[in-house]
């Protein structure tokens, strides 16, 4: 869908063209959004400080996934598992090497990604509900290799280790209040990482294969390279993310929410925001951290109601509650919130004759 732009807005250079935010207000609207945050320690409570850590991590893995399902149209359920790599790593590098915060998380990032690769390998043979299976692996095996293998360092049965805080000189990011700045951080980073992807010729040559991987290829664009090059970036999201997210619980293990649960609610986030947008992962991201929120209350209201049911209840209505939401989306709005907002957004600049 093209963008409309009210009458008298256009460009009188390149620069100007391809600018993100165009206008004055743009620019304080950011600026105040990202204040707000910055400033939630003073007026928020332990909740919404919660939030907008487990916000920041999540929307920079689903940013990862857009990369890789949204931009290049292949599928991946493993992308929890590679966060996993990515906290280990990290882990590993701030525990026994001594390492900072940040260059663990650099590191951390680049070893995913290279794991990435390799479980991106299937991905010129096969496609669509196979590539899926083969992601799917990703999701089993390394799991089942952090329990197994190297016990000292992994955790073995246990499944998890400990994971020191992040220090800048001697202050130690111990709560999670001072740890926002960090979550802040590394999600404006990332984001402008994805915006810039996407604009190159190497988010052009993505699209063209999710549109058309033969006559992309036709037109000279390798499609093994780029494909790897897809599992990398979508990878290293992920080890970014994973270990943002072991730093700030404390610990990292196979059992704090890195399972095929997490990967399939961050495909679901994908698809609430919209596939191949770069609004989508917030949209989404934040859509689904508030329903699940929304379906604890209403379960635990639904429990006190009916206190016969109240185990049944607890258990099951997440689920039901999420997957009946996932499935009006899909009906209502196939594709995505972003999209949403655009028509939005044209109706605005097209008024009175939005209709």
């Amino acid at each position: 869908m093209a963008v409309l732009r009210p009458a008298g807005d256009f460009d009188i250079s390149y620069q100007q063209d391809m600018s993100l935010i165009r206008q004055r207000w743009q620019w304080v609207l950011l600026l105040l959004t990202i204040g707000v945050v910055a400033s939630a320690p003073y007026w928020a409570n332990a909740y919404i400080i919660g939030a907008f850590n487990e916000l920041a991590y999540t929307v920079i893995a689903v940013q990862g996934l857009s990369i890789l399902t949204g931009y290049t149209g292949q599928i991946s359920l493993g992308q929890a598992a590679f966060m996993l790599v990515g906290g280990y790593i990290s882990a590993l590098l701030a525990t026994h090497l001594g390492l900072s915060f940040f260059i663990s998380v650099p590191l951390a990032a680049l070893g995913t990604g290279l794991v990435g690769i390799l479980f991106g390998l299937p991905s010129l043979r096969v496609k669509g509900f196979y590539l899926a299976m083969a992601t799917l692996a990703a999701q089993f095996i390394i799991p089942l290799l952090t329990r197994h293998t190297f016990h000292n360092y992994l955790g073995g049965t246990q499944g998890r280790i400990a994971v020191p805080p992040p220090q800048i000189g001697g202050f130690v990011f111990t709560e999670s209040v001072d740890y926002l700045y960090l979550s802040l951080g590394v999600l404006i980073i990332m984001t402008i990482f994805t915006f810039n992807i996407t604009r190159t010729r190497l988010g052009r040559a993505f699209v063209a294969i999710r549109d058309n991987d033969l006559a992309a290829e036709l037109l000279g664009v390798n499609l093994f390279g780029y494909k790897l090059r897809a599992f990398f970036l979508a990878a290293v999201y992920a080890g970014v993310a994973g270990a943002l997210k072991a730093h700030l619980q404390r610990e990292i293990g196979t059992e704090l929410g890195y399972g095929l649960n997490e990967s399939i609610f961050f495909l679901a986030m994908l698809v609430i925001g919209g596939l191949g947008t770069n609004l989508g992962a917030y949209l989404g991201a934040t859509t689904v951290i508030l329903l699940e929120d929304s379906a604890n209350w209403v379960g635990a209201l639904l429990a006190v109601a009916f206190p016969g049911r109240a185990s049944d209840l607890l258990t099951s209505f997440r689920p039901i509650f999420f997957g009946l939401v996932l499935m009006l989306f899909l009906i209502f709005e196939p594709r995505g919130l972003a999209h949403r907002w655009m028509l939005i957004k044209a109706a605005w600049r097209l008024r009175p004759f939005s209709r």
